[in-house]
């Protein structure tokens, strides 16, 4: 989570790095391509399309060095209107409420049908359940500024609706650096985003093969509950070229899926590297 700054609208704006240019540029390009899926939902008598931001930020960003952008819940929207395809509901939230305000105010200055809700991810998510049709067709962005906050309830809220997909950011930074105290910790990040991990990986191997082990396990979580994660995913690096973190779809339907893959523009089946 970045520090907040005075915007060039005079709401609160996020401080974040240059690849947050990237993030959302994937994340609009999934919700350009699958427009024409999107628009069969929207209308009378439709169930609808919404899209769900769980960490939504203030909304507007300042990319270090001075340029201004959209953040993701902004961006995705007006992707949305861009495409002819508006999404039917925007549903955000945020533990912050000085960020989720602006990011409201921002939505409906530019005229989003927006919803929102103050708390952390894994509690307003089972309010927003409440409010989404289930006959309807459901897009999540999941934008975490660490893994511990990435509970798989989450996903298990979600995906109980039948039409959801879901654009996940895991950190690898967060992976990497602090592996060595998660798992001497008593209660451990890991708890939260792949519950029962200490008994499904040996964790007396090498650093690399338990983040291989626990992204996995994670992975047969997500399948547990009904959706796959891509094969497909992109890894997003610092200006000096660190390993940040990775963007990957989880989804039910194959379309979903082949969607991201055009969006990632991945040819070929990567694995995690590691």
């Amino acid at each position: 989570m970045g520090d907040l700054v005075e915007g060039d609208d005079g709401l609160p704006a996020e401080d974040v790095g240059p690849w947050a240019i990237e993030k959302h540029e994937y994340l609009c390009r999934y919700i350009d391509i699958s427009r024409g899926a999107r628009r069969k939902f929207i209308g009378p008598g439709k169930a609808g399309a919404t899209y769900i931001d769980l960490y939504c930020g203030p909304g507007r960003a300042l990319v270090r060095k001075g340029q201004f952008i959209d953040g993701s819940c902004v961006a995705a929207w007006r992707k949305s209107v861009e495409g002819g395809s508006p999404f039917s509901q925007v549903f955000i939230a945020d533990k912050d409420e000085l960020r989720l305000n602006a990011a409201t105010e921002r939505l409906r200055a530019v005229g989003a049908p927006v919803v929102s809700f103050h708390g952390s991810a894994v509690d307003t998510v089972k309010q927003i359940l409440k409010r989404l049709e289930p006959g309807g067709l459901h897009f999540a962005f999941l934008d975490p500024y660490s893994l511990g906050v990435l509970d798989f309830e989450i996903f298990k809220t979600l995906t109980l609706r039948k039409r959801m997909d879901i654009l996940v950011h895991l950190s690898k930074m967060d992976l990497q650096r602090n592996l060595g105290r998660n798992l001497a910790a008593d209660a451990s990040a890991f708890d939260a985003f792949a519950p029962g991990w200490r008994t499904a990986i040996d964790a007396a191997q090498g650093q690399q093969g338990i983040r291989v082990e626990l992204i996995n396990y994670w992975k047969s979580l997500v399948a547990a509950a009904g959706v796959s994660a891509s094969p497909e995913m992109k890894l997003l690096k610092g200006q000096q070229d660190q390993h940040l973190y990775w963007l990957l779809l989880v989804a039910s339907h194959d379309l979903a899926h082949r969607f991201w893959k055009v969006a990632a523009k991945t040819d070929k089946q990567e694995a995690f590297d590691f």
